[in-house]
């Protein structure tokens, strides 16, 4: 007998529909997937096998044959293991009648015949409802997830036995209620903030006018300076993500399988913040088939690294990309692969390989060519897609115990970067563009407006400096943003000024 069952799997971040076609005919007895499965498929034979058993039905004792189509797409992962089995039983006429066109089955079954969580429902439910699927079945874990993609009814079940018994009309289960976007997002927490954070007046500037116009920034200081306490309260100072912004987001995090089945969408902009010895697969993404890296896992939010010249030459020279383009490419022999990298690069490092190079109470204890070497790590094309180079000098002991005003809070500086951010949006109203970091060199031209005294300016910088053509273009992204914050209309020379002052300061 034959039957045909429907299930989800992932090819990076999209999810794909496989049709699962289940032969049952006379033979020796045989149980063969085929259709390109990877290791984690071939290995449903034996659970779905004692699952089937195990809830109290019987398995075929014939030859048995599983198709999954499209047979050119590899399918990784267990969550096919539930279509499997439906399948296996209504090719046995274990499941009276199986009108499942418009149904899909996700899930890992246990040898007991439970059905288990798994990873990358939220890209599968949207897929499937895309595809014109209006039922879904999985595991009461993966619900709420699943709901997010909306459009579907979704039913989800402990066990093999509870999904045979709803389709043989023997017992019924309630279906999903629809998730209400904006109740997750009362509970969204809240970031460290910057009122924490004492004195580094120009830093806090720097990092305002970063957040506010989506740019990258290097913070160079000596140890203790309060480099990565700046870094971490970078993301309470980003405007809050819309709802497309979360749910990309939430649809990464759920593919890596870092989604807390709890908490339900991600709320709150990622900050990651890897450690030196990542390695360039990690950083980036890769595997046989591909993952998300680190890049990925900071969109619409911070990557932060700290100890830059730590890093792999490598893994650094990989950041190209990402920093330029918004996203990152990935080449295998069975799979490539393109995946969302739109974040801001908060980056950290000493001034030299003791990092008191500069320091007014700490001497030195490093040779010019330790310092040459040491600052050599970081290529000139990388510096040069960093738009914002900050030194962030040592504390003085009233500037730690607090001066005359209070330090100011997140809320207040989010404010002012929200409301640039909203004159940004409104100027590249309809072209795909968010902030002033994500023009080209086309927009720039089309939107960005020189006063005469800025324009005479940045061409004497442009020249003393030895300035490459994307500096120029950079130094004008930095000074709209600051110009934004500052509500004018035109770019006037102080605006440029500020911008060529936080990009030159420190030289590798």
């Amino acid at each position: 007998m034959f039957a045909r069952t429907f299930g989800e799997a992932t090819y990076g971040l999209d999810g794909v529909l496989v049709t699962v076609e289940v032969d049952i005919a006379n033979g020796l007895p045989a149980f063969d997937i085929v259709g390109l499965p990877d290791v984690a498929v071939k290995e449903a034979r034996e659970r779905v096998r004692a699952a089937i058993k195990n809830s109290g039905f019987s398995f075929p004792a014939t030859r048995i044959t599983v198709n999954l189509a499209p047979a050119d797409v590899k399918k990784d992962g267990s969550g096919l293991d539930l279509p499997i089995a439906v399948g296996i039983l209504a090719a046995s006429g274990q499941i009276c009648q199986l009108d499942c066109i418009e149904a899909v089955f996700i899930g890992e079954l246990s040898l007991e015949g439970f059905i288990r969580d798994v990873s990358g429902v939220l890209p599968m439910a949207a897929h499937a409802r895309s595809q014109g699927k209006k039922t879904l079945f999985l595991a009461g874990g993966n619900v709420a997830e699943a709901a997010l993609a909306g459009g579907l009814t979704i039913y989800g079940a402990d066990s093999v036995l509870d999904i045979v018994g709803h389709l043989n009309a023997e017992k019924t289960l309630d279906p999903a209620a629809p998730t209400d976007f904006k109740q997750f997002c009362q509970n969204a927490e809240t970031a460290d903030d910057f009122s924490d954070v004492q004195g580094q007046r120009m830093a806090k500037r720097a990092m305002e006018i970063a957040a506010a116009g989506g740019h990258n920034i290097m913070l160079v200081g000596s140890p203790g300076s309060g480099k990565t306490m700046l870094a971490r309260r970078m993301p309470g100072i980003l405007p809050a993500m819309t709802e497309q912004e979360s749910l990309e987001v939430t649809k990464i995090y759920s593919v890596a399988g870092l989604l807390s089945k709890k908490d339900g969408p991600v709320l709150t902009r990622p900050f990651r913040s890897p450690h030196h010895t990542i390695s360039y697969g990690g950083l980036i993404g890769g595997g046989r088939i591909p993952k998300p890296g680190e890049v990925t896992l900071s969109h619409n939010g911070v990557l932060f690294l700290d100890e830059f010249p730590e890093f792999s030459r490598l893994a650094l020279e990989a950041l190209r990309q990402p920093l330029e383009d918004g996203e990152v490419s990935i080449a295998r022999v069975q799979a490539s692969l393109r995946y969302p990298a739109r974040f801001i690069l908060v980056a950290a490092m000493n001034p030299c390989p003791c990092g008191y190079q500069g320091d007014p109470t700490h001497a030195c204890s490093c040779g010019a060519a330790d310092i040459e070497r040491y600052r050599k790590r970081l290529s000139g094309p990388l510096l040069d897609r960093i738009d914002l180079q900050v030194r962030v000098p040592r504390m003085e002991y009233k500037e730690i115990k607090g001066g005359e005003q209070p330090p100011e809070l997140s809320r207040a500086i989010r404010a002012r970067v929200q409301e640039a951010r909203e004159r940004q949006l409104a100027r590249f109203d309809g072209q795909g563009l968010y902030c002033n970091g994500h023009m080209g060199h086309k927009e720039i031209k089309k939107h960005c407006a020189l006063s005469r005294a800025a324009e005479q300016l940045l061409e004497k910088a442009f020249d003393s400096l030895g300035l490459s053509a994307r500096s120029h273009d950079r130094i004008i992204k930095v000074a709209q943003t600051i110009a934004d914050l500052d509500h004018a209309s035109t770019i006037e020379s102080k605006h440029l000024a500020e911008a060529v002052q936080l990009r030159t300061n420190f030289k590798a």
